[in-house]
């Protein structure tokens, strides 16, 4: 039985980088003998400038509320037929983080230097970026909420996850970075309890304490710092920048649903945003894509050594000059995926660096 992949589009560079996920997954699955089905959603979801020109505010919470009830139920559908990843594009925060919301979403991302590793996981079930919309006239007013399940289900994953990254269970600290001085007391007192039923000692810290630490002392050689999304949203590419030496637009991410309605999905996403005033030019950077579809193809669909194929691959090209205009080079985004793709069925002893 050919595995399934879900397959989700935004507007914006949306169906520009669908095409890519499609082309690289399906050459990985031929250079693997496997046939991989990609099950596309039927709905092309917005991008927030993709929403302006369909009218006013009112018609905007519309389309917002429609994007995110539609997507849910694709990602439903798709775990309950088996489905263990989907692919997205970007698409408008506002219908995402309520999709997040409803099912229980955290954020994952290893960070590495050549002496520490950063795993990050940031909390996207709850808090300032979940919540719903009331107006009147004039005023926005934003409605969200903690709880003690979503804290405990967050933490409990992150030391599940940590215990997979580093299978001795040495870990030299676990930080939590949220602006907890505005919760009464109740999430000092939710990880309190959290830590003695793990065994495991966790700091909970305000954000700017967090960054004073990491500029002062750097990584330890190994971190997991659980994120507030109002603080993992913004850190994030200032993170991969200063100790991950990483651009946002060659990576990707893990979204893990905890739900257990959908437990086992995740979701893979590029770290960077729909690009719509690059949308049709075919200068899109691929990258990010590119690596989101070899760690699919070999997580969930059996291409062993997937990864490290298209690693040497990506080396291959970029080594002759073969880049999208951010990264200095001249290629379209075309030309990058037909020289890596005409890279990955080459024999073995003719790639460069092999």
């Amino acid at each position: 039985m050919e595995p399934v992949i879900g397959l989700a589009v935004g507007r914006g560079t949306g169906p520009e980088l669908a095409a890519v996920f499609e082309r690289v997954l399906d050459g990985i699955g031929r250079s693997h003998s496997i046939g991989i089905d990609v099950v596309r959603s039927p709905r092309t979801y917005h991008s927030y400038f993709s929403l302006k020109p369909e009218g006013a505010v009112g018609r905007i919470r519309e389309l917002t509320r429609e994007d995110a009830e539609h997507y849910e139920a694709f990602c439903r559908e798709r775990a309950d037929s088996g489905t263990t990843a989907i692919f997205r594009t970007a698409i408008n925060a506002q219908s995402l983080y309520l999709v997040r919301q409803h099912l229980q979403a955290v954020k994952v991302d290893v960070i590495t230097t050549p002496t520490a590793s950063l795993l990050m996981v940031r909390d996207e079930a709850q808090g300032f970026y979940t919540g719903e919309n009331s107006h009147t006239p004039g005023v926005v007013t934003r409605t969200t909420e903690f709880s003690r399940e979503i804290t405990d289900k967050v933490i409990a994953h992150a030391l599940k996850r940590a215990r997979r990254e580093w299978p001795d269970g040495e870990v030299d600290q676990v930080v939590m970075a949220y602006k907890f001085h505005l919760l009464d007391g109740a999430l000092d007192e939710w990880v309190t309890e959290a830590s003695a039923r793990h065994g495991v000692e966790i700091r909970l810290c305000q954000p700017d304490t967090v960054n004073r630490n990491l500029i002062e002392h750097g990584l330890s050689p190994r971190t997991v710092i659980i994120a507030g999304n109002e603080w993992g949203d913004i850190m994030h590419v200032v993170l991969l920048d200063r100790f991950g030496s990483e651009r946002q637009e060659n990576r990707f991410t893990e979204n893990v649903h905890l739900h257990p309605d959908v437990a086992g999905l995740v979701e893979y996403q590029t770290v960077h945003g729909s690009a719509d005033d690059l949308a049709g030019r075919d200068v899109v950077n691929p990258v990010a894509t590119v690596r989101a579809a070899a760690a699919i193809a070999e997580r969930h669909a059996g291409c062993t050594g997937a990864i490290r194929a298209v690693e040497r691959a990506l080396g291959s090209i970029g080594a002759r000059g073969v880049l999208t205009p951010d990264l200095g080079g001249r290629s379209s985004t075309t030309e990058v995926v037909d020289a890596l793709l005409d890279v990955l069925e080459a024999p073995a002893g003719l790639v460069a660096g092999s």
